[in-house]
């Protein structure tokens, strides 16, 4: 496998782990805070996990874009580099 395919790989498995925790907790805050409960702190809780949930996924866009320029910047390293030198024999 190249270089160049594996960080691809590992950096898309990784954003869409990301994204999904960010999506199942914006789906449990939401449900914690819209529930009928009357305690206040659980609510409390809801709203945390969803402003939560907004932070993390204002990092997973910049740390996308930060992964994006490492495979960028490692497929013109991979792409730039010449050819070893072959041995002549005389």
């Amino acid at each position: 496998m190249d270089i160049v395919l594996l960080i691809k790989d590992l950096i898309s498995k990784a954003v869409v782990v990301a994204w999904l925790l960010f999506f199942l907790s914006w789906i449990i805050g939401w449900a914690i805070k819209g529930a009928p409960i009357p305690m206040g702190r659980v609510r409390k809780v809801g709203q945390s996990l969803i402003e939560d949930a907004v932070w993390g996924a204002f990092w997973i866009a910049v740390g996308t874009t930060l992964f994006w320029f490492i495979t960028y910047i490692s497929s013109y390293l991979g792409n730039a580099l010449p050819s070893p030198p072959t041995p002549q024999m005389p």
